[in-house]
């Protein structure tokens, strides 16, 4: 299994979380949370999970998994759009919220962040993942398409400006501080998502075991080291209220 720097920070938000509530079920939040790539394990752990989604299709396949798994019960589905957040979800409710491959897509991240860090409760915290656009400048440029990796660069967003990109920006270490610092949470994390272990080839995590704890060493130090931190894949910040 490769290293999630994320999940392990998640972990350890969650437990603080409990504490906070006398062993009680941490709420999340999770905005944009699509099928319930996150939100089913977290149920599975014991937390309340809300779902915010637009899509009534990943939302049916939320519902399939969840029962699946057996936690229906700890798993609440609202469709809706994350410009109306402040009418779906009560101010200040949530323990952990969760915006993973939201801001990418959203028509103003900054809104968008202020509405997320309105649903933070005391001493709860934002967690933000997001798409890492000199990571992609450097995909491109390394798979040859030179082009578009100039495009991405020089892209105001960091995306490349056609009709059929998917994402209509991507941040770097400063940008996405600044946008989540401006609603007057406190960036406590900013660290990368994938920073090697994208680069590692299978074939050396499987003939060799202790491969696998030297790159979980590797990424969790990377992770939180400028410059590698600054070319991951992704990026990821905690926000705290």
């Amino acid at each position: 299994m490769r290293p999630d720097v994320v999940r392990r920070v998640l972990d350890a938000e969650l437990i603080a979380a409990r504490e906070r509530r006398g062993g009680e079920a941490p709420r999340v939040l999770d905005v944009g949370g699509g099928s319930g790539v996150f939100a089913v394990p977290l149920a599975v752990a014991g937390c309340a999970v809300t779902v915010v989604e637009p899509s009534p299709n990943a939302l049916a396949t939320l519902h399939r998994r969840a029962h699946e798994a057996g936690v229906s019960d700890r798993i609440t589905a609202v469709q809706g759009d994350s410009d109306a957040l402040g009418e779906l979800v009560a101010p200040e409710s949530a323990d952990l919220v969760l915006a993973h491959g939201l801001l990418e897509v959203v028509d103003d991240p900054a809104v968008t962040v202020a509405a997320l860090a309105g649903t933070v409760a005391a001493g709860g915290a934002l967690s933000v993942l997001v798409a890492n656009r000199y990571a992609t400048v450097l995909q491109r440029a390394i798979s040859g398409r030179l082009v578009d990796a100039r495009r991405l660069l020089d892209h105001e967003t960091g995306a490349l400006g056609l009709s059929g990109e998917a994402l209509l920006r991507r941040f770097d270490t400063e940008g996405l501080r600044d946008l989540l610092a401006a609603t007057g949470l406190t960036v406590e994390l900013l660290q990368g998502q994938s920073v090697v272990s994208d680069l590692v080839g299978g074939a050396v995590l499987d003939t060799s075991p202790a491969a696998v704890e030297a790159l979980a060493e590797l990424e969790q130090l990377a992770a939180v080291t400028p410059p590698l931190r600054d070319i991951a894949t992704r990026l990821h910040a905690v926000a705290r209220r």
